[in-house]
């Protein structure tokens, strides 16, 4: 009867812990991860995927942006130099970004 109680609990602690390690995939995977963006300098504000190996990004690096095709074998730069304005829904409604 110890032996069938024991089973039971290391299963079920295997299934949660396989559970959490696919979560964590998953967030990863997607995007969701944690994200600290205090200190730093460089980072990806969006991508949009042009085809299947195809991927349009928006770099900033400090308060520049730069728009770049990445490929599987290679990088383009379509423009650099775009000052930070603030949200696109902002600039879209035609407001002013908040200095």
């Amino acid at each position: 009867m110890d032996f069938d109680l024991y089973l039971r609990f290391a299963l079920a602690l295997i299934l949660v812990l396989g559970l959490i390690v696919l979560l964590a995939w998953l967030l990863r995977r997607f995007g969701m991860g944690v994200k600290m963006t205090r200190s730093r300098r460089l980072g990806v504000v969006e991508a949009h995927m042009l085809g299947p190996r195809h991927r349009l990004m928006l770099i900033r690096r400090d308060d520049v942006e730069h728009l770049v095709i990445v490929g599987p074998a290679s990088e383009t730069v379509i423009e650099t130099g775009i000052k930070h304005t603030g949200s696109f829904a902002s600039a879209l409604a035609g407001e002013e970004p908040k200095q």
